[in-house]
């Protein structure tokens, strides 16, 4: 389950920027998570609480928002939601050799806030491969 390593992940770089604005509370993470992430919203909810554990994290909220997988044809120009299972064929010219996703991989911490300062401004780091 890579879910565990993805929440420790969160975990750990959320906990290094809270430490470092001086909060002792962190009460809500948000991710975006692109359809082709290989992500179990569920799985990683659980693995997130446990993360959290015995952490300036304990007890925050996690929402992961999902992020839709969207194309663009090199082709035609045109762009469509790609759905799961892909659909990497091109509905405007049927083409499929020169597509390039446009979304849809994101594995990302979007924003975090923590009790004893403001808002942190949206992060915006991918999540270590490793993870």
């Amino acid at each position: 389950m890579h879910e565990m390593s993805i929440a420790m992940a969160v975990v750990g770089q959320v906990e290094e920027a809270a430490q470092a604005a001086g909060a002792t509370a962190v009460t809500a993470v948000r991710l975006q998570v692109g359809e082709l992430a290989g992500v179990v919203p569920d799985a990683l909810a659980f693995c997130f609480e446990l993360a959290c554990a015995g952490t300036v994290l304990e007890g925050a909220r996690l929402t992961a928002e999902t992020v839709a997988t969207r194309a663009r044809c090199g082709s035609c120009d045109g762009e469509w939601h790609v759905g799961m299972p892909p659909e990497l064929c091109c509905p405007g010219c049927g083409g499929a050799s020169d597509v390039e996703l446009l979304s849809g991989r994101e594995l990302q911490i979007a924003d975090v806030h923590w009790e004893d300062g403001p808002a942190c401004a949206p992060v915006r780091e991918p999540i270590p491969e490793e993870a």
